[in-house]
Order: structure tokens, then sequence, then C-alpha cells
């Protein structure tokens, strides 16, 4: 989430496809306060991953780019010369086939400083997945154009094997070697802090433990002493503010971090001019990792650089599989669970008099009201107000509903309002109005929470904040875990807490 500023002139990377460098998150902490630790996280973008332009460096990243297309085509046209298959235009049409397909889904990320920080595992498997991805493709169009007949089968079967063990093998060798070359010592920058707070402390350690960065961290600057820092002893605090622009002639810095808070501003301009005679580059970190402020990312609109510090995690294709999941899922259960529902409405209506459906209002995505079913389970249907949360033993609960509390079996009919859009299956807990009302005035960041569609199960759910919150803290934990969801979100996120929902449901104790 940092702009960038190079020899004095600003500059971020563009949203979506094209990026100027190597965007990197990294999580940190930040305490709010009532003394909670917050779990954050923020991106850092690094342009350069080694100084200057080694001639060596981009020769090994041009051949690691070129290495998938070309050894996937070499082995198809060498194992067709070594199995006797002629020559023909098939084979040429085939042989450019494959390295179009090879270039479009095996090319290697651009960001060389994501792959060189990733676990070594993880580059193969994500290669033999898009190699699987290929073959499919190559399937489709061999059947769409009636060339199916045409191919090898042999060759095919033994080229499919054998490509991706050699594509693995390869891709290893030229990772490792691009390690060794951009990772020498003498291709390090020398950089320092200015302003040391959590954002700072994380991002520096971070660095040292990964040298793939380059990044040689010297230190901190800061007009606070040690013992107003509340630092560690190893912190290597180089003096005040005004001491750097003559520690970084001194010490041939050549980047720094400036993470001063958004109120000091004015102090960032002045530093600004301070070191306008200097080559070094220059990284604005803002301290906006506040409670609410979740995932903040760098933005570019018109080609102005923004930071959205506040926004949701869901658009364009993880809008659409996350509808795709809620749909597909929400269908199949209610096909599946029709006769528990038959059967638990004719025991509503037998066992207390009253509606089988409870319908209340609650605050949906972006804070706007929509109306969420439920069973039935009190003798009451309050809707207006404030209303009490059921509490253990609650007067309030019907024989019935006590059993439906406590296996959540009064929360299958929001099955319904997945379908129409008003909910999710994962994300935040849906509270009344009211609740919304009086907690929106009482937690910094709680109305965050509703930039995502409310979901009938969550991360705070599951993490035993569940049922009632008798005390302000337990709505801190669970508006925390709603923002952490929001800030972590992936589709194995959404499945990891679907599947850990159905065992908190038969050991929680918070259910009446």
């Amino acid at each position: 989430m940092s702009a960038i500023i190079d020899g004095g002139r600003e500059s971020a990377p563009a949203s979506g496809g094209q990026k100027r460098g190597s965007v990197l998150r990294f999580p940190g902490k930040v305490i709010d306060g009532s003394g909670r630790t917050e779990e954050v996280s923020y991106e850092i973008t690094q342009p350069v991953l080694f100084k200057g332009n080694s001639l060596l460096a981009a020769c090994i990243l041009s051949i690691r780019a070129a290495a998938p297309a070309a050894l996937s085509s070499l082995m198809l046209y060498g194992l067709a010369r070594v199995y006797g298959v002629p020559t023909s235009e098939f084979l040429s049409k085939l042989t450019i086939l494959v390295t179009v397909l090879s270039i479009l889904l095996l090319q290697p990320s651009r960001n060389t400083a994501g792959e060189l920080l990733a676990p070594r595992w993880k580059m193969p498997i994500n290669l033999l997945m898009r190699w699987c991805v290929l073959l499919v493709a190559l399937t489709a169009i061999a059947y769409a154009t009636g060339y199916s007949p045409h191919y090898p089968e042999f060759v095919i079967g033994v080229w499919a094997v054998a490509t991706p063990i050699i594509l693995v093998l390869a891709t290893l060798a030229m990772q490792q070697l691009a390690r060794t070359v951009l990772c020498r010592p003498q291709n390090a920058r020398n950089i320092v802090f200015v302003g040391f707070n959590q954002t700072s402390m994380h991002l520096a350690k971070r660095l040292k433990r990964h040298p793939e960065l380059c990044m040689n961290v010297r230190g901190f600057f800061d007009d606070r002493s040690i013992e107003r820092l509340h630092a560690p002893e190893d912190l290597e605090l180089r003096g005040s503010i005004a001491e750097l622009p003559a520690f970084v002639r001194q010490h041939s810095v050549e980047a720094i971090f400036i993470c001063l808070p958004m109120r000091h501003i004015r102090r960032v301009k002045d530093l600004l001019d301070d070191l306008g005679d200097t080559t070094c580059s220059l990284y604005y970190v803002p301290d906006v990792l506040l409670p609410g402020n979740y995932a903040a990312q760098t933005r570019e609109m018109f080609g102005v650089p923004i930071i959205a510090m506040r926004e949701s995690p869901f658009y364009g294709t993880r809008l659409a599989i996350k509808r795709v999941m809620d749909v597909t899922i929400a269908s199949i259960a209610l096909l599946l669970l029709s006769p528990v529902f038959l059967a638990i409405a004719i025991a509503i209506r037998a066992t207390s008099p009253g509606p089988i459906f409870f319908h209340q209002r609650r605050y949906g995505l972006d804070g706007r009201e929509i109306v969420i079913y439920k069973f039935r389970t009190m003798s009451v249907t309050e809707d207006a107000g404030w209303m009490d949360q059921a509490r253990r033993d609650d007067p309030r609960i019907t024989p019935l509903g006590k059993y439906l509390r406590r296996w959540s079996l009064d929360e299958f009919p929001q099955l319904i309002n997945v379908l129409q859009g008003r909910m999710s299956l994962v994300g935040p807990r849906p509270h009344a109005v009211a609740h919304n009302e009086e907690y929106r005035r009482l937690i910094r960041g709680y109305m965050a929470r509703h930039k995502v569609p409310p979901g009938i199960t969550g991360l705070a759910q599951v993490k035993g904040f569940r049922g009632e919150t008798r005390h302000l803290q337990d709505m801190k934990g669970r508006v925390h875990y709603d923002l952490k969801y929001m800030s972590d979100w992936s589709l194995m996120l959404d499945l990891k807490i679907l599947l850990m929902t159905i065992p908190r449901l038969l050991r929680t104790d918070k259910a009446y």
C-alpha cells in the first residue's frame, strides 16, 4: 500500500494486469485503544529486485520465461521423431498449437520476488495444475476441430507424462540459479526506516528474513529515544530524523521507507525537500493500519495513485466465484433438506401458537436493511426497539425451539436468503438493526463488516464468538474476526469455515 517516490517523481503500480513492480503482502499487528492486538496485512511494492540492470540476471529471467514453451514443443517434436511419426503438416500445426498454449498457460509469474519468497513446493504444484489445464484445452481443441483421430496417441501419452517432469526440474534449476545471481551480497541495497512503529518494525523484520529482496536494513530514524519507543534492545536507532540526510550521504543509502503517521504529512513533505539533492529511492508507507481499515491496497484511477483503506474484497471474478459457490451449495442443501424443513414446520405449528417462520430486519451489504428468515424458536417475534439477546434458560424459548437453536436448525431458512442474494453461506453474521445502531457507536470500525454480504456462518463463529455477546469485549472479538475474514478471504477459506462449522455445532455450549 505504498506510493513510490523514485528520484523525486511519484508513481504507483497500476491495478489489474500491468504492474510496475512485484507486489508483496506482509502480515502485521497493531494494538487498538482497548489493548486488543489486531492482526492486519499490508502490501509493499518492490520495483527493483537487484541493484542495477544486471545483464546476467536479465538473461536468466528471459530464459526462465521462454523455457516452458520451448521445452514443451521440443519434447513433442523429439518424441515424434523417436517413435517414427512422419513429419507432416499436421505435426507442424500440433507443435505450433502446443507452443501457443504453453505461452498462454505456462508462463512464470512476473512477480519474481513473490516466487522467490514462496515455499519451493508451491511452484511444482502450480506448474502441474496449469499443465493439466493445457492438456484439457488441447483435448477440447482436438475434438472441436475434428483432428483427434490424427493425434498419435502413444506419443501424446508419453509426452503428457514426461514433459511436466522435465518442466518441473528445469524450472527448479532456473529458480535456484536466479536465487544465486539475484541474492549476491553486492546486489543488496542499503535501506533505512523513518519512524518506528508496528508497521516499520514488522516490515524490517520481514526484509531481514528474506535476502531474496536484496535489501540490507541499516536502521531506524526517529525523534524519540529508545526508552520512549519501548523498542527491543537490538533496535538500530541511528538518530533523529534531522540527522537522516547526512547519514544517507555518508553511508550510501539507496532506499528509504518513510513510515510516519498520516497526521505527520507536513513532516513528510519537509523530509522530501531535505532529501531532494540525493539519488536514493523513497517509499512512503502511510500508517493506515487501524481497526476497521483492513487489507489496504494500492490502486490507480486515471493515472492518479490512491489507497483503498476500506473496500469490499469481492469484485470481478472473486465476486462471481463466491456467488456461484453460494447458489450451488444452497440449492443442493435446500433440495436434500426439504423433508427436514417440512418436518420442522409441522412440529413448530403443532407445539406452540404463532407463525412458523420468524422474519427480522437486519443490516446487509453496504448497511442496507434486509429481511432474514428463521424458524420461530420463541414465543415472541420482536423486531422493533432494543431486543435482548437469547440467553441460557431464556423463558421466551419454546421447548422445541431449544433443540432447534442447539443444533442451529432454526437457521436453515436463511438458505433462501442466500438464493435471493441477500446473504452468503459464509460471512459476518447479521445483527438486529437495534443492535447495529448500538454497537456502531461503541466499536470503532464496526460498520466495516457490512462491506460484504452477511453469512449463515463465519470465521467469528468457528473461532468461538457465537451466541450471546454479554460483554462489549465479546462483540469486539466477533468484529475482529469478521474484519480478519474480509482481509484474508479466499474460496478455500470459505470451504474451510463451512467444514469447521459442522464440528462446532456438535461441541458448542453457546447455542441457546
